[in-house]
């Protein structure tokens, strides 16, 4: 009974570490990276891994590699989001919303998109409804492009190729040339801008919302219709984001 017990407690412990440094990674880990970090033997390396895989929580790249499935995408938000921190981080969202007076929130790298997990809405009767959970993509918004500028450029590079570069709006910009060049510029500025790239009439701004590596975690965002606010505009309030884009920092 103790040896089964022991048993069971070690693989439930390779199975958290596995999933530990699948998520931490700064890329994607073959099952051979896994097996030497953790000094798993390869067979149960693999017996674990494809468990994993058939149970939703990783899956494999274009490349063989291993990389967070949709199952530990939600469990990662829903521990952001469900966390202790919610009241403080909404409390930071409201206060921030009431000074820029547009709709304020905070979105979060999933793939290709980007998903929406906090905001607090304007009181406006005009107003652009994109709800907690909505996925945007990354080539035609603020945080997308935000997320973008984050990564290495090679590797950046290399997906900003692989993107279909659909066209939203009359905006949205299609050639990889155009894209790299807005980015550039958004690391240049440390911020990014959508300008009626993603819905029409709509324009918005990102601040990144970084952890204490330096790493972008998340970004916030503040987004309005054109008629009632332009990016100069939104520009303004910059200094403010920032503001609650730090002490957001601090509970992420």
């Amino acid at each position: 009974m103790t040896v089964k017990r022991r048993e069971k407690s070690s693989a439930i412990s390779r199975v958290l570490e596995i999933i530990e440094s699948i998520s931490s990674a700064e890329r994607p880990l073959s099952p051979a990276d896994l097996s030497l970090k953790l000094d798993i033997p390869k067979p149960s390396i693999h017996r674990l891994i494809k468990q994993l895989e058939s149970e939703g929580y990783l899956q494999v790249n274009m490349r063989g590699l291993l990389v967070p499935a949709e199952r530990l995408h939600k469990i990662s938000l829903d521990v952001i989001y469900n966390s202790r921190f919610k009241t403080l981080r909404q409390t930071i969202l409201q206060k921030l919303t009431d000074e820029v007076g547009e709709t304020c929130g905070i979105a979060i790298p999933n793939g290709s998109d980007m998903v929406y997990y906090d905001r607090i809405q304007t009181n406006w009767p005009l107003q652009v409804h994109l709800p907690i959970g909505s996925h945007t993509p990354i080539w035609c918004t603020a945080s997308g492009k935000l997320y973008l500028s984050s990564i290495e450029k090679k590797r950046r590079e290399l997906i900003i190729r692989n993107l279909p570069l659909t066209q939203y709006t009359r905006n949205t910009l299609t050639s990889v040339d155009q894209l790299e060049k807005s980015i550039e510029e958004t690391l240049a500025n440390d911020y990014a801008t959508d300008s009626e790239e993603f819905i029409d009439g709509m324009v918005a701004i990102s601040i990144p919302i970084r952890g204490i590596n330096g790493r972008l975690g998340a970004c916030l965002f503040v987004h309005a219709p054109v008629i009632r606010k332009s990016i100069d505009e939104l520009l303004k309030f910059e200094p403010l984001m920032r503001n609650a884009a730090d002490e957001l920092s601090t509970l992420m």
